[in-house]
């Protein structure tokens, strides 16, 4: 019996392990009776220890609910809604005004900090419902959401927007752009509790139709500003709509939406209740009555812009114009609109008695006649924008100066001027205008330049951008005969431009010159730099990306008279190195903005230094 119990020669066997060494029945099973095999697992047992603890999780949805609505402050609410899907979802639906608070303290608090000051942007795989859910919990204790845009999401649905109307009654702006999930029941919901809205905004969202702007418009009294742009199921029907109950619409843009027509425009624009002040119609399916209706009935509009209408013709712009009803604007755009002539514009012209901003775009129909007859017509004419209106020549662009008061004039990609000898002597100066900008204009050169230069004394601010056909002389007379002093001057990509002008430029006006922008002009040197310390003394902005400056020039800049130079814009330097340190570091010391991109001969050492040492400068590298 010794042996069969000191088998393995081991006396102390209470300590040692026996043959089985999973537990002790085995050992029982040796040395004594054999015992039943255990029935219930060791797992079932904790199971039962665990049924015993007390569980939140156990409550329904709406014990949760009475719970979550309970809790102190918006920083609790915030926490418990990090613990699951569960709790996120049960919190997001709990009002603002289902928030029991403990005290009137605690309520005066609440309505404080719920008026709308946060702003929320959520793009693509990020925009989802559960992200929605947080940001209706997070923000109702953080001043409250006023602004949420959702932008090229598929995910987001209606739980989402739920959540957002039921705990962001706030919100004032909605922007959606490019969510094909959102329908009409997003928006339903929106309009039951948003109440405050002032703008929405929406863009390819082909799931919402009139019966959500319906909702909207309905419910949120507040309404001012309304955006519609690519939504193929929006129809006259929510234009019938907004001329019911929207009263407060101020401003409205439709853009691409095919099912729109004559009917709708003209039951919005004829509504009593409604005073628009700001309207743009872009490619619609409108004719000439929409047009006529806009003349007759758009008496408070003051800013209108007309793009893309390929139907209406001279007749519905001629009546529009004639109508006499557009008696507040002030602002017109037309662009890519067949219909508008030479005709039509002096309508135009005869009929918007306070029109004082004019921009043409694509009107490959209105030419020298239309242009001088329209700027004599409009007597309150300020501003006028030619873009890509080939038919213009410099004649009538001399005979729009001298029949207006403009104060400014930019001409855009205008093909049809060309270079033609006239004698200025035969033509009336310009005294009006204060703002001279000629980009991109391929046939623009010395002659009408000097002509511009010699009939336009008061300017200030000058734009001659990507003009290769003018050179130094060309500007010598716009600079000479410039009485009150140059502020602004830019003379970007024009590529024959020297040191030169820019030496005359700073004589002449440098105790007025606040912006210099000299972008691409390649052979501007240290020269221009030396003539820019020495003489613009309120210089606060200069760009000279892409010329031929160096260290040298930089160090004759950071010893010059300027004292209130802001932002600086060097990039594409190729010829400035880590030797200007000391120089931008010394410039530096007014400096908020810095632009040293595509210097390759600064090093990453150099740049770090910079960065530095000027903490409250903005640089770009």
């Amino acid at each position: 019996m010794p042996a069969l119990v000191n088998y393995r020669g081991d006396d102390d066997y209470h300590t040692r392990r026996s043959l089985c060494s999973s537990d002790s029945s085995c050992f029982l099973s040796v040395y004594g009776p054999p015992c039943k095999r255990q029935r219930i697992s060791d797992s079932y047992f904790f199971f039962l220890e665990e049924e015993k603890k007390p569980s939140i999780e156990t409550l329904p949805d709406e014990c949760l609910y009475e719970i979550f609505r309970r809790l102190p402050d918006g920083q609790a609410r915030s926490a418990a809604a990090c613990v699951s899907n569960r709790w996120l979802t049960v919190l997001s639906n709990v009002r603002n005004s289902e928030i029991i608070q403990e005290s009137s303290s605690d309520v005066e608090m609440t309505s404080q900090e719920n008026d709308g000051f946060l702003t929320r942007s959520v793009e693509g795989k990020k925009a989802t419902d559960n992200r929605l859910a947080a940001i209706a919990v997070g923000t109702s204790a953080r001043g409250g959401l006023g602004k949420l845009l959702v932008r090229g999401s598929n995910k987001v649905t209606k739980l989402g927007f739920t959540a957002i109307a039921r705990g962001c009654p706030s919100l004032k702006v909605l922007s959606l752009w490019n969510v094909p999930s959102i329908g009409d029941e997003a928006l339903i919901e929106i309009s039951k509790e948003c109440h405050l809205l002032e703008k929405l905004d929406l863009s390819h969202c082909p799931s919402v139709s009139n019966k959500g702007i319906a909702a909207i418009v309905e419910k949120c009294k507040n309404l001012s500003s309304l955006t519609l742009e690519s939504c193929k199921n929006i129809g006259n029907e929510c234009l019938q709509a907004i001329a019911r109950s929207c009263s407060n619409l101020q401003s409205i843009t439709i853009k691409d939406c095919p099912s729109i027509g004559d009917q709708g425009v003209a039951t919005l624009l004829s509504s009593p209740t409604l005073a628009l002040k700001k309207v743009k119609f872009q490619s619609l399916n409108i004719t000439d009555f929409s047009l006529a209706v806009i003349g007759h009935y758009g008496k408070s509009i003051t800013n209108l812009s007309l793009i893309g209408l390929q139907i209406p013709t001279q007749k519905g712009f001629w009546a529009m114009g004639n109508a006499k009803g557009l008696q507040s604007l002030t602002s017109l755009t037309v662009s890519s609109c067949y219909g508008i002539t030479d005709l039509s514009l002096e309508a135009i012209g005869n009929g918007c008695s306070l029109l004082k901003q004019m921009l043409l775009k694509k009107c490959c129909f209105v030419s020298d006649k239309g242009l001088v007859s329209f700027a004599e017509a409009a007597k309150s004419l300020e501003s006028l924008q030619l873009e890509e209106c080939n038919r213009i020549s410099q004649n009538g662009i001399l005979g729009a100066l001298i029949k207006s008061k403009l104060k400014s004039l930019t001409i855009v990609k205008c093909m049809g001027i060309k270079d033609l000898v006239q004698e200025s002597s035969d033509l009336t100066e310009c005294v009006s205008l204060r703002s001279l900008t000629i980009k991109d204009c391929i046939g623009f050169g010395n002659t009408s330049l000097a002509i511009v230069g010699t009939l336009c004394t008061q300017l200030q601010n000058v734009e001659l951008s990507g003009l290769s056909g003018i050179t130094d002389s060309g500007l010598s007379p716009l600079l000479e005969n410039c009485k009150g002093g140059l502020v602004k001057v830019n003379l970007s990509n024009c590529l024959n431009m020297t040191d030169k002008v820019v030496v005359d430029l700073a004589k002449i006006h440098g105790q007025t010159l606040k912006v210099l922008n000299l972008e691409g002009v390649r052979k501007i040197t240290d020269e221009s730099l030396v003539a820019i310390a020495d003489n613009c003394v309120l210089l606060n902005d200069l760009d000279v990306s892409r010329c031929g400056i160096t260290d040298v020039g930089l160090s004759y800049l950071s010893e010059g008279v300027q004292i209130d130079l802001q932002i600086l814009s060097l990039s594409g330097c190729s010829k400035i190195s880590n030797k200007s340190t000391p120089f931008l570091k010394k410039l530096g010391q007014t400096l908020v903005g810095l632009n040293i991109q595509q210097c390759n001969l600064i090093s990453t050492s150099s740049v770090d230094s910079l960065v530095e040492n000027l903490w409250r400068c903005d640089i770009l590298y």
